[in-house]
């Protein structure tokens, strides 16, 4: 109790109270009201922040979970029946890999594959004959976007996959070998008995797996700080940003207290149709 009022209480408390400020982060704060949010809500870089932060959502949520759900299904269905457990627990192992690095090895790794001139993946698409495809994906901002999303898919997919491998883990087989018997196809037993079983895991997942998108800053930092201009920056960033490089403490404030308020109501959300659908 005492630790989580000096490591979530406080500070959180603090931070609000900042967030009503005008402070450099030296000297004495002023009051200035609403000013802060005032200015959030008319700043047009906070909201390409936003919607960035909804593509990380995509990114590290929905996809990831959709693809984790099918990975589960054919690892338990298909490599665990047909060639063992320890076989798929070796390919849970290696899906789960990108979760243990650490971040800045994997946008040292991803960095190295994404270079414009003599990264892995242009190479490939040269050596493909693609090499109109070529481009630099974190160095436009066309691309950038789209290339920090796929990273993140590909950094998600493991906890995913861990977690639904664990609910698979503990439904009835019975219910999927009768509908086996019973001639149902494999996707008609992946949607109708294999996905209902996961519903508390789906849960989990997409309530953990969206709060992390919300306040992703490790991945931004180290791949892109951002750029190139804004086209990367996630509110967590633009905050550090006006906290650190800025020095408008106050208004970093009021982007990580608007993003935490965010995140709760979230949450709540989450909480409260999963109690509806475990009193269904």
């Amino acid at each position: 109790m005492v630790g989580l009022l000096l490591v979530v209480a406080i500070p959180f408390v603090t931070n609000i109270i900042l967030s009503f400020t005008k402070w450099a982060g030296i000297g004495s704060p002023s009051f200035i009201g609403f000013d802060n949010y005032i200015r959030l809500l008319r700043d047009g870089n906070f909201w390409v922040s936003f919607l960035n932060s909804i593509a990380m959502i995509v990114s590290m949520a929905l996809v990831p979970t959709a693809i984790s759900l099918l990975l589960a299904a054919l690892l338990s269905d298909f490599i665990g029946s047909k060639f063992g457990p320890r076989i798929a627990s070796f390919f849970r192992a290696g899906f789960y890999l990108p979760q243990i690095l650490p971040v800045t090895v994997v946008g040292i790794l991803w960095g190295w594959i994404l270079l414009p001139s003599s990264g892995v993946l242009n190479s490939v698409l040269d050596g493909a004959g693609l090499g109109a495809l070529k481009s630099n994906w974190l160095g436009q901002p066309s691309t950038a976007l789209a290339a920090v999303m796929a990273v993140m898919v590909w950094f998600q997919v493991g906890y995913c996959l861990v977690m639904f491998m664990a609910g698979l883990a503990r439904t009835d087989p019975s219910l999927t070998e009768a509908a086996s018997l019973d001639g149902a196809t494999w996707p008609q037993r992946f949607f109708h008995v294999i996905i209902p079983q996961l519903k508390p895991e789906i849960y989990v997942v997409l309530l953990t797996t969206s709060i992390t998108a919300l306040k992703v800053f490790a991945p931004i930092f180290v791949l892109t700080k951002g750029g190139p201009g804004n086209a990367t920056t996630v509110p967590s960033y633009f905050a550090w940003q006006n906290f650190f490089s800025k020095n408008q403490v106050g208004y970093g404030s009021t982007i990580s207290t608007v993003m935490t308020i965010l995140i709760i109501i979230l949450a709540m959300i989450f909480l409260k149709v999963q109690s509806k659908g475990q009193e269904h």
